[in-house]
């Protein structure tokens, strides 16, 4: 029986505290924040589940084996450091760290301990995105030529961070897990209309395999839009994520590029065939996510979305920071 501990209990601490009590093999047994109210809402939410404001009781808890950190991002290095110390595996919310330098510090810190990291890309374990990762793998979109995702609403305004770094993480971490190239260099424009962050920016990824991928982040769309396409070489695929039913299609649709002696160097020519909508696992994603960091804490096995997978991503967003501080210029990854 693996034993959780979970530091903060806000926005989405509930549902992370509400899967791990219902994973197997795992049992929650202390809720730590320093917000008495947040307390009160988790002593009625898990009645039998110990609470303490005093994060001492949780993190260095003999009883506890794993601690999952749903706090803002600020707070996660000393936090997951201080977890790792004391011989906790750690489940860490979105982004990993607030640089690479601190994300590079915990993996080094959690291999030597022999203790997991797991970073809470959700997303990855959507019906959704696991489709596409078997369409991709599959061979049944071919060459992946382009990865476009626009995730816009009204709100909800981060005061810590900007655009790119509180909605940008699930779009970099789906494309990191489905495109298998690497990514080499950013351009990212963006704009501040009211504080230090930004709230509307524009992200470009370039990757060594001639892939490239755009995502469009913003806080002040009046409408919320969350829909990627991917371009393949055999199949198109449209990934609509507010729709209810049919959240993604595929489309037999592209060019066919003939190379020609003479009059034109290129004829192309369009194919237009059938779309098929596959059927989607409904699961929650959160509950197979909870579930594969405590099989894989159980095991031994190395978690999907480990703490390389939380680096690349921060490296990612530490780039498109910089590029929009140099008003879009080109920043190559390390």
């Amino acid at each position: 029986m693996i034993r959780v501990g979970i530091v903060g209990y806000g926005y989405w601490g509930p549902n992370v505290a509400r899967n791990f009590h219902s994973a197997e093999g795992c049992r929650v047994v202390r809720i730590c924040d320093g917000n008495p109210d947040a307390i009160a809402r988790a002593g009625k939410a898990l009645p039998g589940v110990e609470t303490t404001t005093r994060l001492s009781e949780l993190i260095e808890a003999p009883d506890i084996d794993a601690v999952a950190i749903v706090t803002p991002v600020s707070t996660h290095f000393d936090l997951a450091k201080r977890a790792l110390e004391n011989g906790k595996h750690v489940f860490l919310e979105k982004p990993f760290t607030a640089t690479s330098v601190q994300a590079l510090e915990l993996i080094e810190l959690a291999e030597r301990k022999n203790l997991k990291i797991m970073v809470d890309h959700t997303f990855l374990f959507t019906g959704a995105v696991r489709k596409i990762k078997q369409l991709v793998d599959d061979g049944v979109m071919g060459q992946i030529y382009y990865y476009d995702s626009t995730r816009v609403n009204l709100g909800l305004f981060q005061h810590d961070v900007n655009v790119i770094w509180d909605l940008a993480p699930h779009d970099i971490a789906i494309m990191d897990h489905v495109i298998a190239g690497k990514p080499e260099a950013i351009v990212a424009t963006g704009k501040n209309h009211f504080s230090e962050y930004e709230y509307v920016a524009y992200v470009t990824i370039y990757f060594a395999n001639n892939v490239i991928a755009h995502l469009n982040v913003n806080w002040l769309s009046p409408v919320k839009v969350r829909t990627t396409l991917i371009g393949g070489e055999k199949k198109m695929l449209v990934w609509n994520d507010l729709e209810s039913d049919e959240k993604i299609k595929v489309y037999d649709k592209g060019v066919e590029i003939e190379n020609r002696q003479g009059v034109y160097d290129l004829l192309v020519s369009y194919r237009s065939g059938d779309m098929f909508s596959p059927r989607l696992e409904q699961t929650e994603a959160l509950r197979l996510e909870t579930q594969h960091f405590i099989d894989c804490v159980r095991t031994g096995a190395k978690p999907l979305n480990d703490g390389w997978a939380g680096y690349r991503v921060v490296n990612m967003l530490e780039a498109a920071d910089k590029s929009i501080k140099k008003k879009g210029e080109l920043v190559c990854l390390s």
